[in-house]
């Protein structure tokens, strides 16, 4: 019932007319990430660029936003996949698009990464296959922003007892001290090891004093039985053995 008064219309929406929160349009890159992952289905990761695979990871760390630009950018920056999960957090977090969430998890892959590749070695003798060893080492080390020495102890079957960072230095320079070297050694009960360090300016040419600093070592263990099987020294375009170009 009504009083007299006039009524105020009331609105009936239209049947016609849209609902936007339950119709809107999907982001644009949603098919995009759609078609990626159908690739990676039928194709697995080897046949994608290095931008590609960044960008699927990010879809997780960022499912509300674009990857593909924050993607490339990382790849422009820091010049490979590998590089971007290695690169220094202060340095990924100047990349328009990541925050520390995202950067943080990005260090968890990375980390995740590191893990499995030692995980594969335990058990095996580390000499057998010695791509997997240089895969391994190019994983750990390659990408490292500072000098690391690294050793890998070794039973007497050459099978990895531990891998231990011994000394982190500089961009071009890490203090070893041989007699420490054979100290952890024999702590440990190997019977061998394998000298690992990086060259974060990407060249793997022994220097001068890294020849040196390995006759060193290989002086103090021999009178104590233990084998220094090679140094190698990693960098993003390589290796060398110093067994291999017979400087030991």
């Amino acid at each position: 019932m009504t009083d007299g008064k006039p009524q105020p219309e009331t609105a009936e929406a239209s049947p016609s007319e849209p609902d936007t929160a339950v119709r809107a349009p999907k982001p644009h890159f949603h098919g995009h990430r759609d078609r990626l992952r159908d690739r990676f289905r039928r194709n697995g990761g080897d046949g994608m660029e290095d931008y590609e695979l960044l960008e699927m990871l990010l879809f997780r760390l960022l499912p509300r936003r674009d990857t593909k630009p924050v993607a490339k950018a990382l790849i422009a920056r820091f010049g490979s996949f590998s590089e971007v999960l290695s690169a220094p957090e202060h340095l990924l977090a100047e990349t328009e698009g990541l925050g520390p969430t995202a950067i943080a998890d990005l260090k968890v892959i990375h980390a995740a990464a590191r893990r499995y590749g030692r995980d594969k070695l335990p058990g095996r003798p580390v000499l057998g296959s010695w791509s997997a060893l240089l895969d391994y080492c190019r994983g750990q080390m390659a990408f490292e922003s500072k000098e690391q020495f690294r050793i890998l102890f070794l039973d007497k079957k050459n099978r990895l007892i531990a891998d231990e960072v011994q000394q982190v230095g500089t961009v071009d320079h890490t203090p070893v001290y041989p007699r420490e070297v054979i100290r952890r050694t024999l702590e440990l009960s190997a019977t061998a090891i394998i000298l690992l360090h990086n060259h974060p300016s990407g060249d793997p040419t022994p220097s001068s004093a890294d020849i040196q600093m390995t006759r060193a070592i290989i002086d103090i263990a021999q009178p104590l039985g233990v084998t220094v099987h090679d140094h190698i020294i990693i960098g993003r375009d390589g290796h060398a053995s110093m067994k291999g170009l017979k400087l030991i």
